[in-house]
């Protein structure tokens, strides 16, 4: 077998073993994201975080709580993002930013969004 061949091998292999792996992440990833739902809702009525332009939270006013959660948060959405990118042909980002539009047109007046252009303004 020639070296493509076996890099090629390789790959495969690493693919196909990484795959249930991927399938894991993502269900964790979701219900994780469901799970802080609450926690989130309140951080946002509260002015403590808000949804930025790309599909993630970014802290408003730091506390350690505000910071957990949005990293947790935005750590599963980055693996939900790409998951769809890659079903679908779009980019992570892309998908991030549909996201946005979607989340602020649903958020509850008073949360924090971050329009396309960089501004913040509460809803």
């Amino acid at each position: 077998m020639n070296p493509r061949d076996l890099a090629f091998l390789a790959l495969a292999s690493a693919t196909v073993l990484s795959a249930p792996a991927f399938a894991d992440d993502l269900a964790s990833a979701k219900a994780g994201m469901r799970e802080r739902v609450p926690a989130i809702d309140k951080l946002k009525l509260a002015g403590s975080v808000g949804e930025d332009n790309r599909g993630y939270l970014a802290v408003r006013s730091p506390s350690d709580e505000a910071a957990a959660v949005v990293a947790a948060e935005n750590a599963d959405r980055r693996i939900v993002f790409s998951d769809t990118a890659a079903r679908t042909g779009a980019t992570a980002d892309a998908v991030g930013r549909a996201f946005a539009r979607q989340i602020a047109a649903a958020s509850a007046p008073g949360v924090w969004l971050q329009r396309a252009d960089g501004q913040w303004y509460r809803k």
